[in-house]
């Protein structure tokens, strides 16, 4: 099986790294020579090529050169750019993918971003998915083109893990703020657990084709995440403020569901953002 990682950032490498362990042969795509090298001296039983996923002479150059690809990740990043590195990364990316790998089994990591509602309201894949930016639709573009070529989309919560969490992060340097009253609920994933849905999505014959909520079983309000996390740092509980409503993806206000892929058998090995803090404490909020 040769697997063939297009964004091997955070999330994309430490999902490489999983199918090399299953014995997979890899392929890993960084967008600079500067990174591809730092990653071939990092991993050199991969292959790891630069390639610019937007341009579609490189994406067919790079399929040229490769053996036959058994599964194809899409994991780019926009670079915290706007709506252009949007197009580029994702909408550019998706419709080349399809073009240059159309006989793998293509996967793509969306965002639940997607889902706008406002209300606290629980959504899962079959809620309307209406974001009021534009970087949202074109999340939701880049999946029309991934789904109408069988592929499947991973519509993933907020990312966090070893030595990656915003939100513990701020917490402990007294960043942190609750927005309102505190109701608002957050959605997030841990790496790991994303990894592991990946690799189910990737391999079961019933995730072609589909989407799929990528998150923890159980949300938290911002109130009663940072309550339990005061009381597990001893530390104060953050101040309030006015809700941000200018996020780049829009804010919202919305339990992310997850059983369509807890019925393909996957289940998370953090049920909750709070089970990894108790587990693994400030490392998760520790760049490395």
């Amino acid at each position: 099986m040769h697997v063939l990682v297009l964004g091997a950032g955070y999330l994309g490498r430490a999902f490489a790294a999983r199918m090399a362990a299953q014995g997979a042969a890899v392929t890993a795509v960084t967008s600079s020579a500067e990174s591809a090298a730092e990653l071939a001296e990092a991993e050199p039983e991969w292959r790891v090529r630069a390639a610019d996923v937007s341009d579609p002479t490189a994406m067919a150059t790079l399929a040229g050169e490769l053996p036959a690809v058994s599964i194809a990740l899409l994991a780019v990043s926009s670079g915290r750019g706007g709506a252009e590195a949007y197009r580029k990364a994702y909408v550019q990316g998706a419709q080349n993918l399809v073009a240059a790998f159309s006989q793998a089994r293509l996967l793509y990591t969306g965002s639940t971003s997607v889902y706008a509602q406002i209300d606290g309201s629980w959504v899962d894949e079959s809620s309307p998915a209406e974001p009021d930016r534009e970087t949202g639709r074109l999340l939701l573009e880049a999946e029309r083109h991934l789904l109408a070529a069988g592929g499947t989309v991973a519509r993933i919560a907020g990312i966090y893990g070893p030595g990656r969490s915003v939100l513990l992060r701020k917490f402990l340097a007294g960043e942190a703020v609750l927005e309102g009253d505190g109701s608002r609920w957050i959605n997030q994933a841990h790496r790991d657990d994303i990894v592991s849905a990946l690799e189910a999505l990737a391999t079961h014959p019933a995730a072609a084709g589909a989407i799929f909520n990528v998150a923890d079983d159980r949300p938290l309000t911002q109130r009663e995440c940072y309550a339990w996390l005061a009381g597990h740092f001893q530390r104060p509980l953050p101040p309030l403020a006015p809700p941000d409503y200018d996020r780049k993806r829009g804010w919202t206000h919305k339990r992310v569901a997850n059983s369509r892929l807890r019925g393909l058998g996957w289940r998370p090995r953090y049920p909750c953002f709070l089970d990894a803090v108790a587990a693994h404490g400030e490392s998760l909020a520790a760049r490395g």
